[in-house]
């Protein structure tokens, strides 16, 4: 490698690059303003990339930063990974991150401030194509990134308040529409298989009383009940918040949709998220339940749906989804027998558990494992990735 040139690591490697020539390395940055404006801006770059940066790794990029002295750009590049990156999938988007941020010039490494010039530009892809409309002679490198392709895989326990807005906003945009069934209600139809009387009598009545066409009627169609049983525990917190705006978008957006929150205790949310308005939707479901964040009991909240809702007919052929990490703290006994209670009036039992996608995840909690048997399909629910995922299972 040339004395001119930066080379970025490789992603996976466990070390900075061995071939660099520390002669050709800039002057380190001596005046502390510079340095903490530098990682402010750095830190400000990978948030709006999507990446979860804390104020504590933020100061200890700053610390790391002051190690190095920035006199090798490998330095500072594996400062930054080192601090700021947790998760080896965000490891592609650092990269990316850090080479809009910082850029070689001439044999120095140069940091780029906001007041010079820029000759790497950040952009957000809105969908449509097109670039900024303006044009230069100087050679610009641009880097492009899309934030809800980003926002797709990310974990809901790691949303911002402002991810979370822009996830409700692609939630709204799910079609979420439930399997048909065959209606009791016949409709008009040109090759239908029972002849309709009504209707060529009625049409019969326009030319003198002469049949000249004979109307048919087929069977007809009717959406099935989706019915959302939503674990409001404490263990699910950090997913109840995100979960339940696709409830809401569930509800506002079809008819037929039942939401339940399941804690100690069950509690219907279905009027108070019918509501367009998602924040004051989702205030007052969560005052609604009483036990937002509290104890878990599958068991017992499973059987009162069963005792109360079931028989009067709410579950007879819907789709059953629940939205749970499985953490019961009833009898596994009490959970198999409420399960397999569902499973024979329900048409289709959908199990959502966020903790499915952690590698090497077994169903083995007892509420769980005793509600494995009776479940139709079981799904991860961590990310809007998994919950396009179940509204293609909800309508097939």
């Amino acid at each position: 490698m040339s004395n001119d040139d930066f080379s970025l690591p490789i992603s996976g490697m466990s070390g900075p690059a061995s071939n660099v020539d520390e002669s050709s390395q800039a002057a380190p940055i001596a005046k502390m303003p510079e340095l903490e404006r530098l990682a402010t801006g750095f830190v400000h770059c990978l948030r709006t990339g999507g990446l979860t940066v804390p104020i504590s790794s933020s100061l200890l990029f700053t610390q790391a930063l002051i190690a190095v002295s920035m006199g090798n750009g490998h330095d500072v590049y594996w400062a930054g990974r080192s601090t700021m990156v947790t998760r080896p999938e965000d490891i592609a988007m650092y990269d990316a991150m850090f080479l809009a941020y910082f850029h070689r010039n001439g044999t120095g490494f140069k940091v780029r401030f906001e007041d010079e010039p820029e000759s790497a530009t950040l952009g957000t892809d809105d969908g449509t194509g097109e670039g900024d409309g303006e044009s230069s002679d100087d050679e610009v490198m641009a880097l492009r990134y899309s934030a809800s392709e980003t926002l797709n895989q990310k974990d809901f326990a790691e949303f911002t308040r402002e991810e979370m807005y822009e996830a409700q906003k692609v939630m709204n945009r799910m079609k979420l529409q439930p399997a048909v069934r065959a209606s009791r209600r016949r409709v008009a139809s040109p090759g239908g298989d029972r002849n309709d009387l009504r209707r060529t009598v009625r049409a019969a009545m326009k030319t003198g009383g002469e049949p000249l066409q004979l109307s048919r009627t087929t069977t007809g169609t009717r959406t099935r009940r989706l019915i959302l049983l939503l674990d409001v525990s404490g263990s699910m917190e950090a997913y109840a918040r995100v979960l339940i705006r696709f409830a809401h978008a569930a509800v506002v957006g079809r008819g037929r949709v039942e939401v339940f929150g399941l804690g100690t205790r069950l509690t219907r949310m279905t009027r108070q998220l019918n509501s367009h308005d998602v924040d004051e939707a989702v205030a007052a479901a969560t005052e609604q339940v009483a036990d937002w964040s509290g104890g878990t009991r599958l068991g017992d909240g499973i059987k009162e749906f069963n005792d109360v809702w079931g028989v009067r007919g709410m579950a007879r052929g819907s789709i059953v989804v629940i939205l749970s990490d499985g953490w019961d703290r009833g009898e596994p006994e009490q959970m198999s027998e409420e399960m397999e209670r569902l499973s024979r009036t329900a048409h289709r039992v959908v199990w959502v558990n966020p903790l499915k996608v952690t590698p090497g995840y077994e169903p083995i909690a007892r509420g769980m494992a005793a509600a494995m048997p009776h479940i139709d399909t079981f799904l991860e629910g961590h990310c809007l990735d998994s919950l396009t995922a179940l509204s293609e299972a909800v309508g097939a």
